[in-house]
């Protein structure tokens, strides 16, 4: 019999040089590769089972602590009851009124005029981006820019839509890039409001000077930031330019809301003209209802007073840990924001220092390419509000063996090109 068509597509998908790079370190280190692992539990301080294995997570991007929290919980319960399980319908035929109360609550508490909500930020980047910007617009990248936006970038680019990418967040090689562009109508620059992989933050005052000066709108990913970074937790733009005057701000509803979707902060106009231009929006499915219910008593606990109580805990957390890798003699990159990562470099020892560490009672992210540049591995921490205070000691107890052990980085290599 003939070989399949199946067989020859995955024969062709396995071809592919990521394909072979993550099979082959599957292959050579099947113990040590902490991926696709299967949790059995999760505790109210971050305890988890894992692979049959209790361990501290650090590896959790609910950085409030808020997923553990009962108002939070009973209010998905109580959406439950009041709406069921799902919308049964896309949002452009319909949405629950608990969705209009989420954008406007959303929208009051960042202080934006409008927000639209989507099932997630990566479905947010894959739609707003391309539908913002048109044949005769340019459309312009950090090239540390998340997945999503690049993706994002792609589809316009299928549209007829120039992109181009500036170097490591240098707003020297955005005018540059913006410079030798050519005519264009109007420019969007697509940037992080922190770094996914280190925590670092990209200097968004000069990229927003360079575009008021060459007629470009900024367009910021603040899904690490939302709910944990400026007053209240309102992110990284009003804190850096203190307004939304030139920028559209997509933020998550998963990490610091311990919640579900994504949104992208707008004016009310550009609220109408993304439900017309943005696909993710119009053939995507909507955020289950439960969630909106969460999402307004998340908005309320941000603009009380007990957010000062919860985000000191944060930063108390994140002190400590930056501090005291720091001590250990560690490459710290970050540490301004819940997450903060430790360079180890060469893409072995980056998996053997996290498997080290799970196998002393704590997962941390173990991150190599294609994530970072090829032998530019890093252990990504992330610090919560319910991260105890022995475990912190713990961890950094751990990563003083682990230091000894492997004698990671102690300088950053000349012309590491990672975003710090």
């Amino acid at each position: 019999m003939s070989v399949l068509p199946m067989h020859n597509l995955a024969q062709a998908i396995r071809q592919h040089g990521l394909v072979r790079f993550i099979e082959h370190y599957a292959r050579e280190f099947p113990d040590t590769h902490l991926k696709d692992l299967v949790v059995d539990r999760l505790g109210p301080n971050r305890e988890m089972d894992v692979n049959g294995r209790q361990v501290v997570n650090f590896g959790s991007d609910s950085f409030l602590g808020l997923d553990q929290d009962p108002r939070v919980q009973a209010a998905l319960v109580g959406g439950v009851s009041r709406w069921g399980s799902h919308n049964g319908a896309s949002r452009a035929f319909s949405s629950v009124r608990s969705n209009v109360e989420a954008e406007e609550k959303l929208a009051s508490w960042l202080g934006t005029e409008a927000v639209l909500i989507y099932p997630s930020v990566s479905l947010a980047n894959l739609g707003a981006l391309p539908g913002l910007v048109s044949k005769r617009d340019l459309l312009v990248l950090d090239e540390h820019a998340h997945n999503s936006m690049q993706e994002g970038a792609k589809i316009a680019q299928a549209n007829g839509v120039r992109a181009a990418m500036f170097a490591d967040g240098d707003p020297a090689d955005l005018e540059r890039i913006l410079d030798e562009a050519g005519e264009y109508r109007v420019a969007v620059v697509a940037v992080d409001g922190v770094y996914s992989m280190t925590g670092a933050l990209p200097r968004l005052a000069e990229l927003n000077e360079v575009c008021l000066r060459r007629n470009a709108v900024l367009y910021v990913d603040d899904a690490h930031a939302t709910g944990v970074l400026g007053p209240h937790g309102r992110g990284t733009v009003l804190d850096a330019l203190g307004s939304y005057d030139n920028t559209l701000v997509v933020g998550s509803l998963s990490k610091g809301f311990s919640c579900f979707g994504g949104f992208v902060g707008c004016s009310e106009e550009f609220k109408r003209l993304l439900k017309i231009r943005s696909t993710t929006f119009i053939f995507g499915g909507p955020v289950p209802p439960p969630y909106l219910d969460a999402i307004c008593v998340v908005c309320d606990i941000l603009n009380s007073d007990e957010y000062a109580v919860i985000h000191a805990r944060l930063q108390s957390n994140l002190r400590d840990l930056a501090h005291g890798a720091e001590q250990l003699g560690y490459v710290v990159l970050g540490g301004q924001t819940p997450i903060l990562s430790l360079l180890t470099g060469d893409e072995e020892i980056t998996l053997q220092a996290g498997r080290f560490l799970f196998e002393k009672g704590f997962y941390v992210q173990s991150v190599t390419f294609p994530a970072v540049p090829y032998h530019a591995g890093v252990l990504r921490i992330q610090a919560n509000a319910n991260h105890q205070p022995e475990a912190i000691d713990g961890l950094l107890g751990a990563l003083a063996e682990l230091q000894r052990r492997f004698a990671l980085p102690t300088t950053r290599q000349p012309g590491l090109r990672i975003a710090a």
